[in-house]
């Protein structure tokens, strides 16, 4: 089935109901589909043919929505990219894709302008809001008759390219095929229930696979209307979910943070969430349990990667959640936690969490060696530590990248950053390792307060030494003002390394 029925199917079964909201102008969901129809035949008018790959490099906006699903109506690939990149972040994914073709926009065209110049053969070139007659053919006039035939993809038929922002070494390109992307939003839909008047808060980046798997195609396909924003914006959302009747929040720990800082001690004046659902890094429990207490609903933590399309545990819906797990794995996906054997460690044993189901990907584009590493036996490895309890709650512990060895004792970050986010003055920590001619590694902490808290780093050493054991507290603390995040929110502890070098 081509990932385009979940519209085509939704258009057709409630086409008046509104699909979409955006800076005050809605469109039911016979207009999106209606307007996807236009943007494919327009597509394929100006060259670009099935099996084509290309970019889609876009701010959230209803084009980028209508250019997506039309794209996978003609069975082009998309490679969806993040339009705040670089030129050294562009010139590796425009070349290694083989891409014929690039939908951009202003104000976003001059880094990959740049990269543009040296690729002749990616020659369909296309961005919102240009000229005509500049080196881009306007988007605004790509268009074509209201009908068009979608093409009928076969399940290992490639739809998606999601380059991944690896440790080490360039990105790699996550192929996900349209069964991969079409299964997981369903799934993770049907997971739960949905009044017919539930508005989606759209904030997550459409060009990041959580948008668009659990926030907007899973939004398709269940007929709900998505209030999408251009980005976020702690203030405005606040707003919309103090007018609205009943809202749901897809949303990174970052997210949720901001949203609580920016309520403060007046909080809310009411609160029309009727749960939300956290993924893209590790939610801190302090911040999970002032949310819920806060905005009155329920966070459900879930876990997922790009090479998953992006969903595999999350906590199930309308049961028991525990704070600090992502849950359990999602129907249709199957769990264990392993050594370094690949074979299972006991109940509550750390180790490595490896996944199974209908979502892991097709393959790394141009990479046999580096799949079949990741991709053994059908099992994904996803590279992250982890243990699960006696009642098949996973609890992620770190990425084994991350782990810190010192003097030959494991030492998990996650579990020193959690502390630190239970003392009132502190906003947000990063714990990292670096390096020690005696102990191998040592820990080292950043550290960003609240402001006007007053608090010195030995107080926030001592504050760690006096609940870990004695070799896991930090004897390195800097107050920092911010921490690097990757566009989903997550801290990157890569940066945080290179500030110290």
């Amino acid at each position: 089935m081509n990932l385009a029925r979940l519209l085509e199917n939704t258009a057709e079964r409630i086409p008046d109901h509104i699909g979409l909201r955006f800076e005050g102008k809605s469109y039911t969901f016979y207009e999106l589909n209606r307007l996807a129809n236009r943007m494919a035949n327009g597509l394929t008018a100006a060259g670009l043919k099935r099996g084509d790959k290309c970019i889609l490099m876009m701010q959230s906006n209803p084009r980028f929505i209508t250019t997506y699903y039309a794209l996978a109506k003609m069975g082009a690939i998309i490679i969806p990219v993040n339009f705040l990149y670089k030129v050294h972040e562009l010139s590796h994914i425009f070349q290694d894709s083989g891409a014929k073709g690039f939908i951009g926009m202003e104000p976003y065209l001059e880094e990959p302008r740049k990269v543009l110049a040296d690729l002749p053969d990616l020659s369909i070139r296309i961005a919102l809001g240009v000229r005509e007659g500049t080196d881009f053919i306007p988007l605004e006039k790509i268009d074509g008759p209201d009908v068009c035939e979608t093409y009928t993809a076969e399940d290992d038929d490639t739809l998606a390219i999601l380059y991944t922002s690896g440790t080490t070494g360039p990105p790699k390109g996550a192929m996900l095929t349209h069964k991969n992307l079409y299964s997981n939003a369903m799934t993770v839909a049907d997971m739960r229930e949905n009044e017919p008047d539930d508005v989606v808060i759209g904030v997550l980046p459409l060009y990041h696979i959580f948008g668009q798997t659990s926030a907007l195609n899973a939004s398709i396909y269940r007929g709900l209307t998505f209030h999408l924003f251009w980005q976020f914006e702690a203030k405005e959302v606040i707003e919309l979910i103090e007018i609205e009747v009943n809202t749901i929040l897809f949303a990174v720990p970052t997210m949720f943070n901001r949203l609580l800082m920016q309520t403060g001690k007046k909080g809310v004046k009411r609160s029309s969430l009727r749960f939300c659902v956290s993924g893209g890094a590790s939610l801190p429990v302090e911040v999970l349990n002032k949310f819920e207490k806060r905005f009155k609903t329920k966070i459900y933590e879930g876990y997922g990667l790009s090479e998953c399309s992006p969903v595999c545990v999350e906590n199930p819906f309308g049961r028991n959640t525990k704070p600090g797990s992502i849950g359990m794995p999602i129907p249709g996906f199957k769990a264990r936690i392993v050594d370094e054997s690949n074979r299972d460690v006991d109940t509550g044993q750390v180790g490595e969490l490896i996944v199974k189901g209908p979502g892991v990907m097709k393959g790394y584009l141009n990479r046999p060696e580096e799949t079949a590493e990741t991709v053994i036996g059908s099992w994904l490895h996803t590279g992250d530590l982890a243990r699960m309890d006696d009642e098949g709650y996973i609890y992620i512990v770190d990425r084994k990248k991350d782990m810190i060895i010192r003097g030959g004792y494991n030492i998990y970050p996650r579990e020193i950053e959690e502390l630190l986010f239970d003392h009132p003055y502190v906003v947000e920590a990063g714990v990292y390792g670096v390096p020690h001619e005696d102990f191998g590694e040592e820990i080292a902490a950043d550290v960003v307060l609240k402001s006007g808290a007053k608090l010195t780093e030995d107080e926030i050493r001592q504050f760690i030494k006096e609940r870990v054991a004695p070799y896991k507290y930090p004897r390195i603390v800097h107050i920092v003002d911010d921490l690097p995040k990757s566009h989903t929110g997550k801290v990157l502890k890569r940066k945080l390394r290179e500030r110290r070098r």
